[in-house]
């Protein structure tokens, strides 16, 4: 067999491939107008924006956060657009709120038919910073929240052989960033948690999508907490949030990109080139990206010689009300606009 002969098989298999894998995803679409799509953490930044899609596209849209005042102000945004829309007050902690929240919305919309688990909260510094009890809390706010709402709309979803489950997690949780060690832990949990749930549900008409945006520009380093050297950890993490594309990405784009991948029955979707990038580079080659973030380390700031247990989280927004270093004047400065637009304020 000449070369020319094994080069024609193998884009022969290649295309059959690619045809079988088009076709498959083409039985997995939906229409979304219509759905009744219940959005966690829908109070501001990239939930708000994903319930503000959903909205326009004519979806029957439920919103929950912890804090009743802001997700009014998504609730009216929604009514504004035309959309029918249920909001209401859940800690995603506690199972059983959750489980009350999916009966109290499918008695106001119907059954739930997509969920897009988004709620997750972000710890940064030093992990010498950092103790048990950090970790403990990014598991709670961030895997146990997706869990909660994925266990609790998954029963109906089964018997009624249909519905999506659209996990937002992060490129923090395909490569574990320095100084973001909790996040990076509980974001690589939810992964595994999408993925091993897109295997045992496929069978049932089930689709799970896996989103794993790069850096967002949602204003959400104000409500970003910071240990160790608080003032820069908070300038290095809000340079980051608040760079202009194509290094981040702005909400209502993402909100875009990901309703289309619901649409479509994808099973994953990276955004920002920086993150597919990141991606791509830690599935071929571990070594390089492990060097990678090993620089990355050692250039950001060191821990202070203060016990773990000593130190305390503050808040983005606190940091920037209590100081006037330069590189928390020039995030506060960059980052405003964000702030605001996003309903972070």
């Amino acid at each position: 067999m000449n070369a020319s002969t094994v080069l024609k098989g193998a884009a022969l298999v290649f295309a059959a491939v690619c045809a079988a894998t088009v076709a498959t995803r083409a039985t997995r679409a939906i229409r979304l107008e219509g759905k009744t799509v219940l959005v966690t953490g829908a109070s501001r930044g990239l939930g708000r924006a994903i319930a503000l899609e959903l909205g326009r596209r004519g979806c029957r849209v439920a919103i929950c956060a912890r804090t009743s005042a802001d997700l009014e102000k998504v609730r009216a945004e929604l009514v504004t657009l035309g959309a029918t829309v249920h909001a209401e007050v859940c800690d995603l902690r506690n199972m059983e709120q959750v489980q009350g929240l999916v009966a109290s919305v499918t008695a106001h919309l119907g059954p739930i038919d997509v969920l897009v688990a988004n709620a997750a909260t972000i710890a940064v510094g030093p992990v010498e910073s950092m103790t048990v009890s950090d970790f403990d809390d990014a598991m709670t706010s961030i895997f146990k929240t997706s869990l909660h709402s994925a266990l609790a709309v998954l029963p109906s979803m089964r018997a009624r052989k249909r519905g999506t489950l659209a996990f937002i997690t992060s490129v923090g949780g395909k490569v574990s960033v320095p100084h973001l060690v909790p996040y990076c832990t509980a974001k690589f949990a939810e992964v595994g948690l999408a993925e091993g749930l897109r295997a045992e549900t496929a069978q049932s008409g089930i689709n799970v999508l896996t989103v794993v945006p790069g850096l967002m520009r949602t204003g959400a380093h104000v409500h970003a907490t910071f240990k160790g050297n608080a003032e820069k950890e908070y300038g290095w993490f809000g340079a980051g949030a608040t760079a202009p594309a194509p290094m981040t990405i702005d909400p209502a784009r993402a909100a875009r990109r990901i309703a289309r991948a619901i649409a479509r029955g994808d099973h994953q979707i990276v955004l920002t080139p920086a993150a597919q990038l990141a991606v791509a580079a830690q599935r071929l080659s571990p070594e390089l990206m492990g060097m990678v973030m090993r620089i990355s380390g050692r250039l950001l700031p060191k821990a202070p010689s203060i016990p773990a247990r000593d130190l305390r989280r503050r808040e983005g927004i606190d940091v920037e009300r209590s100081s006037a270093a330069p590189e928390v004047a020039f995030v506060k400065a960059r980052g405003a606009k964000l702030v605001t637009s996003n309903n972070q304020a």
